[in-house]
């Protein structure tokens, strides 16, 4: 193995230097339409698409106790609505950025907007809690699409320099998600029916589509190589039935033999898919990526931090309604205060990038958030309010901070041919560390309930589930204190930057 340098541009690099000529006419990016767009517009309209996702996420979290009882199925088992829609995100984002690159961004975006809006409306008129999970998979393969394709079209309007300042932007619409979700939630299934909870995407959906017909341009990458649907199909068995076997392992919903069936099916794909992407140029999820040490670092890490954030939309509104006796609305009003302060960081970031620099930031906030996250096993029903607010609200801070860091470094030594595949890469792995969240966390609570005899799930469960995702959690600070300490100097104009960037090969 060998060590070459990676020379970090300026921090005054402009979007030419970013997306620098290429050497001949074949390898320029294709734009079909040109329109003089501010950039800020594009990213409030990519923006609003992450804000109807992350709401749908978080208002669905809220209700899913009512849910079950219009199912008639064991509250537990409804993660099973919030995995298959991560799993379906897991299976079909590595096809984003090659989608986009053939048939322009504006095309997918758009298509993956309506895609997600269709799904919704299916949701809502689903009858049984299948049919619900048949229409999440729908609603997923929307979603696909509409992330990683949306972080794609900023990664083109913006410069490095802009980065970060750009993501706080791009963040603030989706981050109103996650605190009008709850309480919308509550509302909604205390006072309406749960399936409006679906319905509320329509609008914006509709909305979503007239705006991206207006303002983004259309933009495809010149094609090299033929789309790899052989990739394609053996990532997404790998994928898919990994994670599914996971995910029914830990809700103890089927058989050994069923769970050993998709952990092998989703093994022996993995490694076939590992042989079939070394032999061509292209592949569907380019592992040559993780030969960049920020990409690598950003992914491992963020990785294990996002274990314990994707357990949270499950684990914290049940606690509050299982164990504190609270109703859905009740809950709501509690749980939504962690994306208050979410919300409040979004203007800091910048700056506290800026004076940091990014190893500080994810290894001590990491650090910090991490114990917050564990403190919040320590809650009971005689905790004032307000102490329980005041550590959702600086959990949803430093949380945001440390993700924030994660996502914006990850892109800070990628090269701009090569974007697409990163992004795809990046939220595919994102989405599954999510997905391990919630099914790691149901099994540490099935698990806690075995242990201690419980009929149905009682405070002292949740306590566990909560302990045993921070610790997972607990490992991505540790393992961020290896990132060199000048790493994404370029993009936090952070003083003590040097000159280049190690990139192993």
């Amino acid at each position: 193995m060998s060590t070459r340098q990676y020379r970090a541009p300026d921090v005054r690099t402009s979007l030419q230097t970013m997306n620098p000529p290429p050497s001949s006419a074949s390898d320029a990016p294709i734009r079909v339409t040109e329109r003089t767009v501010r950039p800020q517009t594009i990213l409030l309209i990519v923006a609003s698409a992450m804000f109807m996702e992350q709401l749908d996420g978080t208002v669905l979290a809220t209700a899913l106790p009512t849910m079950a009882r219009s199912f008639s199925v064991d509250p537990l088992h409804m993660n099973v609505a919030l995995t298959s829609y991560l799993l379906t995100l897991a299976m079909f984002i590595p096809a984003s950025g090659r989608l986009a690159d053939r048939f322009g961004s504006r095309s997918v975006f758009r298509a993956a907007i309506g895609l997600f809006t269709v799904g919704s409306v299916l949701c809502a008129q689903a009858p049984t809690l299948w049919t619900l999970v048949a229409a999440r998979m729908l609603q997923g393969a929307g979603g696909a699409m509409m992330s990683p394709v949306g972080r794609l079209v900023m990664l083109r309007v913006v410069s490095k320099a802009e980065l970060v300042r750009s993501m706080a932007w791009l963040m603030v619409p989706a981050t109103i998600g996650p605190i009008v979700g709850p309480p919308l939630g509550g509302f909604i299934v205390t006072y309406l029916s749960w399936h409006w909870i679906f319905y509320i995407n329509v609008p914006i959906g509709v909305v979503g589509i007239i705006l991206v017909t207006i303002f983004i341009d259309e933009m495809k990458e010149p094609a090299r190589t033929k789309f790899d649907l052989l990739g394609l199909v053996l990532s997404g068995t790998a994928l898919a039935c990994l994670m599914f076997g996971i995910e029914v392992g830990s809700r103890g919903a089927g058989s050994t033999w069923i769970v050993a069936a998709l952990l092998g099916v989703g093994s022996v794909s993995g490694v076939l898919y590992w042989f079939h992407s070394r032999r061509i140029p292209r592949p569907m999820l380019d592992f040559r990526l993780l030969r960049v040490t920020t990409f690598r670092m950003s992914l491992l890490c963020g990785s294990l931090s996002r274990v314990a954030v994707g357990a949270m939309p499950f684990l914290m509104p049940m606690m509050f309604q299982l164990g504190f006796g609270l109703s859905a609305v009740q809950s709501g009003l509690i749980t939504f205060v962690s994306s208050v302060g979410s919300l409040g960081m979004r203007a800091c970031a910048p700056a506290i990038l800026q004076r940091l620099g990014f190893r500080p930031v994810l290894t001590w906030i990491g650090a910090l958030a991490t114990a917050l996250l564990a403190l919040s096993a320590a809650f009971r029903p005689d905790w004032p309010l307000p102490l329980i607010y005041g550590v959702l609200i600086a959990n949803g801070f430093f949380q945001s901070l440390q993700f924030m860091a994660y996502n914006t470094i990850a892109y800070a030594d990628v090269p701009r041919e090569d974007m697409s595949a990163a992004t795809s890469f990046y939220t595919t792995f994102q989405q599954m560390s999510l997905t391990m969240g919630i099914a790691i966390s149901a099994a540490a609570l099935a698990a806690s309930i075995g242990v201690t005899h419980h009929v149905h799930a009682m405070l002292p469960d949740f306590s566990a589930a909560f302990l045993f995702v921070s610790a997972i959690s607990f490992m991505a600070p540790l393992l961020a204190t290896r990132l060199d300490k000048g790493a994404g100097a370029e993009l936090s104009g952070h003083r003590d930057r040097p000159g280049s960037v190690k990139v192993v090969r």
